[in-house]
């Protein structure tokens, strides 16, 4: 190891490698949303709220799987009931909220997921992803992570 750490340049440093990529990757996302009047993070809870639909996904569920702290999870939630994307179910319990779509917030993930999916298609152009394992290596990456960090987001 050299002074500077085990990497000579940054190029070789995975964590720095995946900060950049997932910055810009980051960025491309939300300048695609933008139009559609909303942010990256947004998009993404209201994706899980749909992928959850039936399940009575909490807000604390929907937190773990955004990867995100309960003060923020409830900051976009909140932002996204004042757009009337999504709403409260009918389900009192008042320490688990189950939020779910409302016919407009469906129809804006109708409007939002070709979009990023789009948006995911131009930045990820450049390698042959049916022949890489990149997609399995975040996978594995997410897994052996997450669990690492259980009652973190």
């Amino acid at each position: 190891m050299n002074e500077r750490g085990v990497h000579p340049i940054a190029e070789e440093s995975p964590g720095f490698l995946l900060w950049r990529i997932s910055t810009q990757w980051s960025k491309s996302t939300a300048a695609a949303l933008k139009p559609l009047g909303l942010t990256h993070p947004q998009f993404i809870i209201l994706a899980i709220i749909d992928w959850l639909t039936g399940k009575g996904a909490s807000q604390e569920e929907i937190g773990r799987l955004a990867v995100l702290d309960p003060k923020t999870t409830a900051h976009l939630l909140r932002s996204l009931q004042v757009k009337g994307l999504i709403e409260a179910s009918h389900i009192t319990d008042e320490k688990n909220k189950f939020p779910l779509l409302t016919t407009t917030g469906a129809k804006m993930l109708t409007k939002a997921l070709p979009v990023v999916e789009c948006s995911d298609a131009a930045f990820f152009a450049s390698i042959d992803q049916k022949n890489s394992k990149i997609v399995t290596t975040m996978q594995i990456l997410a897994r052996a992570n997450i669990s690492k960090n259980d009652g973190d987001p």
